[in-house]
C-alpha cells in the first residue's frame, strides 16, 4: 500500500490508481449498453467475440489461452478493444507479431479494475497490467477535454460496454506504451520542464532519458518554473546561464533505479545526477534538498510509470 496520499491521486482496487484534474468533459463519448454489470452480461471476451469490429483483437487474445480465461472469468477489469482498423495500422497481420510484443500489447490494453468513463478525466493516469521495469505496472493516460483520448492519441469511440467481469471501452488506435520522455511532453502540466530540458544545444537529457534506464525523475511543474523565474527575475527558461540549468536538470534525476513512492522512507537518502536529496514523510512527502536553505518541496503527483522508469511531480524546482 502506498505510504502517503498526495494531491491528484486516488487509489482504486487491485493497485490500479488514476488522477486526475479537471470536469469530464461534454464531448465524451456517449455510454452504451449500461446495463450495471447484471449476471446476464456477456463476459468481455464475449463481448470482443461477439463483434465484428474486433476480429483482430480475438485473434490476438486467443493466442494466449490463459489470457484468453482471464477475460472470460470472474474478475473486475477494464478493456480498452483496439477495433480491426487499428490493429490493420499497425501494417502486420496479428499472426505475424512476435508473442512476447503482443502479449505486452495486449496487456497494456487492460486494467485490473473496472474504470467507467465517468472517472476519466483530463490528466487520469491508471495502471495497466502490462508490466515495466522492477515487474511494476506500465501507466497508460486518459484525457477528455475535446473528446476522450488514451495517451493524446487513441480515441475512446464507445464507452462502458458492461460485462459481467468489468466494462469494455472502444478505441481506434492500438494504445503505444510510453517511456518517460512520452508522458512528459505528452501532458501539458511539464510543458516547461520539455523547455528547460532542449534549451541549449548542448543538452543531451532528452536522448538520456530516452535510454533503457530506468530513471526516476523528480519532474517540476509549470507552476514550478514560474515561481523560480520569478525569484530570479528572469521571464524565460533560457535567461538562465547554461550551466546552471545543466546542474539544476540533474538534481532532478536518479539514474539507474526506478523508485516507486512505497520505496520512500523517512530520511532516506536519494541520490541524482546532481547531488544529493533526503526524503522527508512528517508533512506529507517532500524531498529536501542539499542547498544551504535545506527547502522542503512537495511531491504531488507519483508512480507514472514508463517503460524505462518513474515519474514523480514536484510543486518546487529542486536547487542544488
Amino acid at each position: 500500500m502506498k505510504k502517503f496520499k498526495l494531491f491528484f491521486m486516488i487509489f482504486l482496487s487491485a493497485g490500479v490508481m488514476l488522477t486526475a484534474c479537471s470536469d469530464d468533459d461534454d464531448d465524451e463519448p456517449t455510454p452504451t449498453n449500461n446495463n450495471n454489470n447484471n449476471s446476464g452480461d456477456p463476459s468481455i471476451a464475449e463481448i470482443v467475440i461477439n463483434s465484428n469490429d474486433h476480429d483482430s483483437l480475438e485473434k490476438a487474445v486467443l493466442r494466449f489461452p490463459d489470457l484468453a480465461a482471464t477475460l472470460s472469468g470472474s474478475g473486475s477489469f477494464t478493456v480498452f478493444a483496439p477495433t480491426n482498423a487499428a490493429f490493420a495500422a499497425l501494417g502486420s497481420a496479428v499472426a505475424d507479431i512476435d508473442s512476447t510484443a503482443l502479449r505486452n500489447i495486449l496487456l497494456y490494453h487492460v486494467i485490473g479494475a473496472e474504470v467507467r468513463s465517468t472517472s476519466l478525466a483530463d490528466y487520469t493516469y491508471a495502471n495497466t497490467l502490462s508490466q515495466g521495469p522492477n515487474m511494476e505496472l506500465l501507466s497508460l493516460k486518459a484525457d477528455v477535454t475535446g473528446g476522450a483520448t488514451i495517451n493524446n492519441t487513441a480515441n475512446i469511440t464507445t464507452v462502458d460496454l458492461d460485462a459481467s467481469n468489468g466494462v469494455v471501452h472502444v478505441v481506434d488506435e492500438v494504445l503505444t506504451q510510453q517511456s518517460i520522455v512520452d508522458f512528459a511532453t505528452k501532458d501539458d502540466r511539464f510543458d516547461s520542464l520539455v523547455v528547460a530540458l532542449t534549451a541549449y544545444p548542448s543538452f543531451t537529457f532528452v536522448g538520456t532519458l530516452s535510454g533503457s534506464g530506468p530513471f526516476t525523475v523528480f519532474a517540476p511543474t509549470n507552476t514550478a518554473f514560474v515561481n523560480l523565474l520569478s525569484d530570479l527575475g528572469a521571464t524565460r527558461v533560457s535567461d538562465i546561464p547554461e550551466t546552471t540549468l545543466a546542474a539544476v536538470l540533474s538534481y532532478h534525476v536518479v539514474n539507474g533505479a526506478n523508485v516507486q513512492s512505497d520505496e520512500l522512507s523517512q530520511g532516506q537518502n536519494i541520490t541524482t545526477l546532481g547531488g544529493t536529496l533526503t526524503v522527508d514523510l512528517t508533512n506529507g512527502a517532500q524531498l529536501m534538498t542539499s542547498d544551504t536553505s535545506q527547502a522542503a518541496v512537495d511531491i504531488i503527483i507519483t508512480d507514472v510509470q514508463g517503460t524505462n522508469g518513474v515519474i514523480h511531480a514536484v510543486d518546487e524546482v529542486l536547487l542544488p
